[in-house]
């Protein structure tokens, strides 16, 4: 039984019963309000009477309705609750009639509707509320489904991982791609001793800009020579192009973030105001030792120093080390049992039928989707958690919430808008422009890191992300059209899971297949 109303205009309800008149009624009311409020107080209340006690001070506290009941015996409750002389005179007469306002209390007469509210469903209310159980709901249905799924497809087609997923020989014989690996430090080292040099003032500005260009376009050229000149595995070959990749970010923020600080430098012994933090921060000398942490550390930005922890927590460094091994596990059984037979048994989706190809690109989008966001789990956040716990990194912040994106640019890296959207800025390029420039050099990358390993450029995946420039037009123009932000996010998720990564993945094997001449798995 719910009871929506406090004793207090109970009371005054019933004051004409209860006392004869005057300041009998006052007394009367405030007794009966001071002995429920004392009994919500005590330790030994029982079960009924402090649930009840409980709601009703909900109730007193809530501010969102507007009370319809005359609130003025609560006043005078407030009144007599502040007079602690009165309170103790009426101690004796408060716990003789605790047990007698419990029967009022639940007394039909007692209204049960007090407080103007919305519906927790409502369009003015939805979005108030708490949806935990609705989440654990959707948890629940998809970790039934899907189990029903991995059953049903190891009984019609068994277990079809292999050995050679997990091990391979073919890939101990990548070991040119492995001292390429290894050789890679060397560029940060050249790197290091032009910001030396620099510093000492001992060769000039242009002349540290072309090392840098020399040396950053080597720490790339050099890994896509290499892989094409062998015939590697593909996994290999992906794995050197992202680390060639993340050292080419990291030199390029190193040599623009020094660049920038030697200005700034120049500008103090100009005579321009800075603060006193800024200053020493902007005059401190190279350090090897702040390059050689920048280039282990979780981050594509660099800086002399960055926030750190107190201490390493080995149990959660353990803890995601696990969750590390079971998620990888987790998406290589999803390629093996699912993705590579959907490919295997597709037609190439430009060149057979569009209604096949168009079934095979929607099977695809599951599994497809559910490695993405293991492998985005597995990367950005256990991995970078692991390195930022073992480092003492303070910035956790790898990524934001970029499932909430309402178009495709929102999800654009702090390296990106850094170093290469707002530099444009400064110099006076349009933001379109700038815009297109960022989503350029991503696509580049994007093409590197599939095209090299794989041996082709077919320009795939660099059509792919700057298709999504002309994406975020249309997608502004429907917002403020429909005025609703959600139609934004549904197209960034339609595009992500159907149009985008299914279709490239297809696209690739198929290419792959065709230059390999047969029909084997990668």
């Amino acid at each position: 039984m719910t009871v929506l109303d406090t004793p207090e205009n109970l009371t005054a309800s019933m004051e004409t019963t209860t006392s004869t008149a005057g300041d009998g009624v006052s007394d009367s009311s405030s007794d009966t309000d001071l002995s429920l409020r004392r009994r919500r107080s005590s330790t030994n209340s029982a079960g009924p009477v402090a649930e009840l006690s409980s709601k009703i001070d909900k109730l007193e506290s809530d501010v969102d309705g507007k009370m319809t009941m005359d609130p003025g015996p609560v006043a005078e409750s407030g009144t007599l609750k502040s007079n602690g002389k009165d309170s103790g005179q009426d101690k004796d007469k408060v716990e003789k009639r605790g047990a007698s306002d419990v029967k009022f209390t639940y007394r039909p007469s007692v209204p049960a509707h007090r407080v103007l509210r919305e519906s927790p469903l409502s369009s003015d209310n939805i979005f108030k509320q708490s949806h935990a159980g609705l989440f654990n709901l959707c948890v629940v249905v998809l970790v039934a489904v899907n189990s029903r799924l991995i059953i049903e497809n190891l009984m019609k087609y068994g277990w079809l991982i292999k050995t050679g997923f997990w091990f391979s020989s073919r890939s101990l014989r990548d070991w040119p791609l492995l001292m390429s690996c290894l050789t890679l430090p060397v560029f940060s080292l050249a790197a290091y001793l032009v910001e030396k040099l620099a510093y000492r003032k001992y060769i000039s500005e242009s002349i540290v800009v072309f090392f840098h260009v020399l040396i950053t376009s080597a720490a790339v050229i050099c890994p896509v020579s290499v892989i094409l000149s062998c015939e590697s595995a593909v996994l290999s070959g992906v794995t050197l192009m992202l680390f060639a990749c993340i050292e080419w970010l990291k030199l390029v923020s190193y040599a623009h973030t020094n660049h920038d600080m030697r200005a700034v430098a120049n500008s103090i012994d100009k005579g321009d105001a800075l603060s006193s933090t800024l200053s020493a921060d902007y005059c401190r000398d190279v350090s090897f030792k702040s390059l050689v942490y920048f280039m282990v550390a979780p981050t594509l930005c660099y800086q002399p120093i960055y926030p750190r922890t107190a201490c390493v927590r080995k149990g959660c460094v353990v803890r995601q080390f696990v969750k590390l091994i079971i998620f990888t596990g987790f998406m290589g059984f999803i390629i093996e049992q699912y993705i590579n037979p959907i490919v295997q048994n597709s037609q190439h989706p430009l060149k057979g039928d569009l209604l096949n190809a168009i079934e095979r690109v929607l099977k695809l989008s599951v599994p497809n989707l559910y490695v993405w966001l293991c492998m985005f789990y597995c990367f950005f956040h256990l991995w970078l958690n692991i390195l930022a716990e073992l480092l003492c990194f303070g910035d956790r912040e790898f990524y934001k919430d970029w499932w909430n994106a309402r178009t495709v640019d929102e999800p654009v890296h702090k390296w990106m808008v850094r170093h290469v959207y707002f530099p444009c800025l400064r110099h006076n390029v349009p933001k379109g422009i700038a815009l297109i420039i960022a989503f350029f050099v991503s696509a580049v990358f994007h093409e590197l890191c599939i095209a090299v390993p794989c041996h082709m450029f077919k320009l795939w995946a660099f059509i792919g992300i700057m298709f999504q420039i002309p994406l975020v037009v249309i997608t502004s123009y429907l917002q403020d059209k429909l005025r609703s932000p959600m139609v934004g996010n549904m197209i960034f998720w339609i595009m992500f899971c159907i149009l985008g990564q299914p279709m490239c993945v297809l696209l690739y094997y198929h290419d792959l297949m065709n230059r390999k001449g047969s029909t084997e798995s990668i």
